[in-house]
């Protein structure tokens, strides 16, 4: 692609999730979310491959039905209310913009789109879709928490974490273990959504730190299946790092993956939501059997047809290593610094 395409495309993506964060009227969050599907379509299909036309497809004309049903909740709440503004939303129209916005952001059951639309695209794409375009909606639910079905939502967290680590236990291909990883994650963030908004921008912000660090480390280690993992202990020695960013995706302490887990349990069980925070915790090693699985994979299996080149110890100055590394820590060693960051 052009560079200047490329600018123009990822200044429409920042400029289109910059309109939704600081908009208080329907029309211009829609227009922002919408300026948001058109400026990805073409980095979705800039490899010119059937399996990337078919994900550009398959994502495109589900943005669509999410945005219009989104415009047309709006709508029937201004026709009903007499006004634009993003506030509370009557029960309909509440309905529609809760099943909306779980489309957009890949919540069970409106889930089948991510995992085949990360497979057939690249990996810095990727990353795009699985952090930046998922901001956007999240704001938006940020804003109209309280308006939202929260039966719907909450039956919608549950099936996000289990359907997140039930289908990402046979899975092969990296891309669609982290799109699974992606909503189970969500399933956490939109459980707790209702309780403390807060606290699910703050596992918000952990869940993009840790997934851009394992995209970078996907794109430094060029791997995409785990059968290419085996062999990256060979090419590199970070990998030991690396397996610690997996555990973190996991929620083991005392990574960083542990905060949004433990303070949302802890949140769940002082609101009595003691059967909810159950289902998360056991649905949750479902998803640590995984992860394990890659760090297994990663650090203490040789691939059958074993590697005569020494490690490379010496690395290429091309790649995004000062970033990667940044990230890896920022994923891994957070944990102390809660204190200073949760509120007293």
């Amino acid at each position: 692609m052009s560079p200047y395409a490329l600018s123009i495309m990822l200044s429409s993506l920042a400029m289109g999730t910059m309109l939704v964060i600081s908009s208080s009227h329907w029309l211009l969050t829609w227009l922002g979310l919408e300026i948001n599907t058109l400026a990805i379509v073409p980095l979705l299909n800039q490899q010119l491959h059937p399996r990337s036309t078919e994900a550009t497809m398959k994502y495109f004309l589900t943005q669509t039905l999410a945005s219009a049903l989104i415009l047309f909740s709006a709508t029937m709440n201004a026709w009903l209310t007499g006004q634009w503004e993003i506030k509370e939303l009557l029960p309909m129209p509440a309905n529609m913009m809760t099943i909306a916005l779980a489309m957009k952001l890949g919540l069970a059951p409106m889930h089948f789109w991510l995992p085949e639309v990360l497979q057939g695209i690249n990996l810095t794409t990727g990353l795009i879709l699985s952090t930046w375009q998922k901001i956007a909606p999240m704001m938006v639910i940020y804003l109209i928490f309280n308006s939202l079905n929260q039966p719907l939502l909450m039956t919608m967290a549950m099936l996000s974490t289990i359907i997140g680590g039930w289908s990402g236990l046979n899975q092969t291909q990296l891309r669609k273990i982290m799109a699974y990883s992606s909503i189970a994650h969500l399933g956490w963030m939109m459980a707790i959504s209702a309780i403390s908004p807060n606290l699910m921008l703050l596992n918000f912000f952990i869940y993009m730190i840790m997934t851009t660090s394992m995209f970078l480390m996907m794109k430094y280690l060029k791997t995409t299946s785990i059968n290419m993992l085996s062999l990256s202990r060979f090419n590199t020695p970070m990998t030991a790092i690396s397996s610690l960013t997996l555990l973190s995706l996991g929620g083991l302490p005392p990574t960083t993956g542990f905060i949004p887990k433990w303070l949302i349990l802890q949140e769940l069980t002082k609101q009595q939501a003691t059967t909810i925070a159950t289902i998360l915790a056991i649905s949750s090693l479902l998803s640590l059997f995984f992860y394990l699985r890659l760090t297994y994979t990663m650090t203490m299996t040789n691939s059958p047809n074993l590697s005569t080149s020494m490690i490379t110890w010496r690395h290429n100055p091309n790649q995004m290593s000062m970033l990667y590394a940044l990230m890896t820590v920022t994923a891994i060693l957070l944990l102390p610094l809660m204190p200073n960051i949760l509120p007293a």
